[in-house]
């Protein structure tokens, strides 16, 4: 990595406020906070990761160095025309006023940046991207809880993110998940983000699930909300006939968000 004197008073306002947000972030994100254009910040990118500085991904950047490819990063680069569609569909069921939970998902990163068009929202989270993203604009209000800080997630999680988040009566929690089966429902690596799903189904008059199409085939260890307690699921492709079958069972309807349908 370069030496930082090397860099630029706005390569290092970049670098800062990437380890602001957790470590990576999409361009969008960068350039609200640093207030200058997309254009700007994806030029920045580039000459940050010339230097060695930053890990350039599609649509974003992540920090250099061993720590540094966080599972969050990963995400977000993957899927994202998929992840795109299935946001603007979420989005639909979202009215202005409403108050919500949004998970650390990469998927909902991309439901955050979609409600930017809602007003009035009342948001409460775990994650800093969708933090950034929606407080103080249309005069929505975030809740961004407590808890121990997992930067590879760029979120909280523990007792004390779910113990603050039990205080919500909430309309509508969005939540990703890293797998989904037909026999257990939506799966996860991680178990206090299992947790801090199952404390989010507890507070919400309605839950959704937002995942695309590749995680059909994965599978993982922590048990999310119980199947029945789901509302909806978004997605892009058709689950196929057993998981499909499985959905329909526990009442979960499925939405698929298709090329071209969600405007």
């Amino acid at each position: 990595m370069s030496d930082s004197h090397s860099l630029s008073h706005r390569e290092l306002e970049l670098v800062d406020a990437l380890r602001r947000l957790g470590g990576s972030a999409r361009s969008a994100e960068l350039a609200r906070m640093l207030d200058v254009s997309e254009e700007t910040v994806r030029r920045t990118i580039k000459a940050l990761n010339k230097a060695g500085a930053v890990q350039r991904v599609h649509g974003g950047a992540f920090l250099a160095g061993p720590q540094s490819a966080t599972s969050f990063a990963r995400r977000i680069s993957e899927n994202q025309k998929e992840k795109a569609r299935i946001a603007a569909l979420a989005a639909r069921y979202v009215r202005d006023g409403m108050a919500l939970f949004l998970d650390v998902g990469s998927t909902t990163a991309f439901v955050a940046e979609e409600l930017r068009q809602k007003s009035g929202l009342i948001v409460v989270t775990n994650s800093i991207g969708a933090a950034q993203t929606l407080a103080s604009h249309n005069g929505n209000r975030v809740h961004f809880l407590g808890g121990e800080m997992h930067s590879n997630e760029r979120g909280t999680f523990g007792y004390v993110a779910e113990q603050q988040l039990r205080r919500f009566s909430l309309d509508l929690a969005i939540l990703s998940a890293d797998a989904v089966s037909a026999k257990q429902g939506v799966l996860y690596h991680s178990a206090e983000e299992a947790q801090l799903a199952c404390v989010a189904a507890e507070c919400a008059q309605k839950v959704a699930i937002a995942m695309a199409h590749p995680k059909f085939a994965d599978t993982a260890p922590h048990c999310g909300p119980e199947p029945r307690r789901i509302s909806v699921l978004f997605t892009d492709q058709d689950p196929g006939k057993k998981l499909t079958h499985a959905l329909a069972e526990w009442g979960v309807k499925t939405e698929i968000a298709l090329p071209g349908k969600t405007g």
